[in-house]
């Protein structure tokens, strides 16, 4: 895992010496690997690459990046691990090809070498972002894993395009000059992040996931801008195309058959993503996701594997006792971190510099510290992330099953029947709850007022209406700027579960879960490997039929029934709680002050993005008992961002001012 950066300079640019930045470009990305520093550059072409190392696989000098291939065709700069590599390099030794080092970097600039850079890509198992410089042709080609779990930014600059691990970098680049993106910002205080087709900075666009951009001088010297350059990406790997033929590809078998399968698959990416020089361990919340992955690695080592956890001094969110049952029976070498109101009020003036563009999941303060905490033990964790996303984690894909079966109903009765529900008193609720044939987690779930909601989801007409309320953000618009439309068209798929998954694994997953480990892993140059998303589990789980992922009411059906070989039922069967962390409370009490001049500043913006009436009236109702933390994480999050980014354009040596007009 690293940090990568390069420049391109258009072949009409006046002053090479603009490739020096490089350097500066790179010290912005040192957390992503203090391991070392690598530069290549080619003045005579106007290029040069940058690379940051966190020393993973091969640790010697053979392994340093930017690398050449073996014939000096190719020049590369890698972000990521290449999980296949030793199979590949077998491969590649039988053709008759010789290597210097044990590195995977090596391995794939052969690969691209001997089969072509498409052909390549299609044998990679992996996460990963580079930059390939071909010197016979003079051409980059910029590549993104799969999912999009590495980032990759790139900028359209004066003379020259520049691209990055993170925007930090881009931003060290002289002629590039940051402007808030306005649909961007608005998208992000609506969902709590900037979707992965939008970047918060005008000019700047992240290479959208399975694709490969190709450039050369020359198309830098039209000077297109980031929309245009964008759309020349083409796909090697579509999510689309995966789910639209996992029902013409459906897998036929048994319940035993398939979990087989399932257990066999995620054996294979497990011990993958347990090859490094270094020490790893893996998290552990104590939920399905996580212990899986947990049960999987302990069971493929011969020594207690390292697995740490979050434990919160609020009951209601602190799900380290079941990691702690979890460790036991699986016999890991098992840390707790406890998160008091005082450390997470001390890593919040951090957050805006650790995520560059804003970011509103609170789960973001736990998984942080989790990060740093495992980074003292180990520089590799393996993460649960992904599970929800490929089998079916969360409420809406259980209440899609639920709902499923009154769409039949007329329109009427179904309104009726809503109308009903959303009329019982809190004593009626429970009764009628307790008395439908529901697991306990969800009618746990249904007793609460979200029984509202259920009533709302009810009485929607038809399917389109029903996923529109399953996927529409209930949060006010505290904005000035209007709802921002939807950047992204989703195939038409067959059944709704289909499509809240789809709208989940492009977007939310994308955007927000992936982000969110990244930035705080590589925060603490740890880094964290996702074995529930290696690809061939994505495409396996989008052939899996419906009933194994929901069923009985319960979502992850098929993954329960793997994790069921490895540990007891009691710790499985548990209501979902996630990496929630308990701000609601936390605004009232200790994070009060904090929020109280963040909110000041809000109000000093004359024609600000942020509508400042509407945000107090929001903070009042807080204050008073009604939760409305969502809303005011987002945008507490948006102004500590802005506000850091002021900081640093005014700190900075450049004349340069950062143009903030709007927000």
């Amino acid at each position: 895992m690293c940090g990568i950066a390069g420049i391109l300079l258009a072949s009409n640019a006046a002053d090479p010496n603009s490739l020096d930045q490089i350097g500066q470009m790179m010290m912005a990305l040192r957390h992503r690997g203090p391991d070392g520093e690598g530069l290549w550059t080619d003045r005579e072409a106007g290029i040069a690459l940058g690379h940051r190392r966190l020393a993973i696989v091969d640790l010697s000098e053979t392994g340093q990046q930017p690398m050449l291939s073996t014939s000096g065709r190719y020049a590369i700069t890698f972000n990521g691990e290449i999980y296949n590599f030793r199979d590949l390099r077998l491969e590649l030794e039988g053709a008759g090809h010789h290597f210097r080092g044990t590195s995977d970097t090596e391995v794939m600039l052969c690969a691209i070498e001997s089969w072509g850079l498409e052909a390549a890509l299609q044998r990679f198992a992996g996460m990963f972002a580079f930059a390939l410089w071909d010197l016979k042709t003079r051409t980059l080609h910029l590549a993104r894993d799969r999912l999009g779990k590495k980032p990759l930014y790139i900028a359209s600059a004066r003379h020259a395009l520049v691209f990055a691990s993170e925007l930090k970098a881009i931003s060290r680049f002289s002629g590039y000059s940051p402007e808030i993106d306005l649909d961007a910002a608005t998208a992000m205080l609506s969902k709590g992040w900037v979707p992965d087709q939008s970047c918060i900075w005008r000019g700047v666009f992240k290479l959208p996931p399975g694709s490969v951009l190709t450039l050369t001088a020359a198309t830098v010297a039209e000077g297109r801008g980031a929309a245009s350059l964008s759309q020349d990406a083409s796909r090697w790997w579509s999510l689309a195309e995966v789910a639209k033929n996992g029902r013409e590809q459906q897998i036929a078998g048994s319940d035993d058959d398939l979990t087989n399968e399932l257990d066999d698959l995620l054996r294979l990416a497990v011990r993958e993503r347990m090859i490094a020089d270094v020490r790893l361990g893996g998290f552990l919340s104590g939920g399905v996701d996580s212990s899986t992955v947990a049960a999987l690695m302990q069971a493929q080592s011969p020594n207690p594997v390292r697995t740490f956890t979050i434990a919160f001094a609020e009951s209601g969110f602190d799900e380290a006792p079941y990691a702690a049952e979890v460790a036991r029976h699986l016999g890991t070498d098992h840390t707790e971190l406890h998160l008091s109101p005082a450390a997470a009020r001390d890593v919040i003036p951090e957050l805006p510099k650790v995520w560059d563009e804003p970011f509103a999941d609170e789960s973001q303060i736990p998984t942080l510290l989790v990060a740093r905490l495992a980074r003292q033990h180990v520089t590799v964790a393996l993460s649960g992330d992904g599970g929800d996303e490929c089998f079916a984690g969360y409420g809406r894909h259980f209440m899609a099953d639920r709902l499923k079966r009154y769409q039949g109903l007329p329109a009427t009765a179904r309104r009726s029947l809503a109308a009903g529900a959303g009329m019982l008193s809190r004593a009626a609720r429970h009764d009628f709850i307790g008395n439908l044939p529901l697991p306990s987690h969800v009618r746990h779930a249904l007793r609460s007022d979200r029984l509202t909601r259920f009533a709302w989801l009810l009485a929607a007409k038809d399917e389109d209406e029903l996923h529109w309320r399953l996927t529409g953000s209930s949060a006010e618009n505290l904005t000035r700027h209007g709802t921002p439309a939807s950047i992204v068209s989703a195939p038409r798929l067959d059944g709704l579960l289909s499509r809240l998954l789809y709208d989940d694994m492009s977007g939310y997953l994308a955007g927000d879960i992936l982000v969110k480990l990244d930035r705080a892993s590589m925060a603490n140059s740890l880094e964290a490997r996702c074995p529930l998303l290696d690809h061939r589990v994505v495409e396996f789980a989008w052939r899996l039929r419906a009933d194994m992922k929901v069923r009985n009411g319960g979502g992850k059906w098929i993954l329960r029934n793997v994790l069921r070989r490895y540990l007891p039922q009691r710790l499985i069967d548990r209501p979902k709680q996630g990496f929630d962390v308990p701000i609601a409370a936390w605004l009232r009490g200790p994070l009060r002050s904090w929020a109280t001049d963040i909110l000041s500043d809000v109000r000093n913006q004359r024609e600000g993005l942020l509508d400042s009436t509407r945000v107090d009236a929001c903070w009042r109702d807080h204050v008073a008992g009604q939760d409305r933390s969502r809303e005011l994480w987002s945008v507490l999050m948006f102004q500590a961002w802005c506000n850091e980014a002021k900081r640093q354009a005014s700190a900075s040596n450049s004349s340069r001012e950062l143009d903030l007009a709007g927000v």
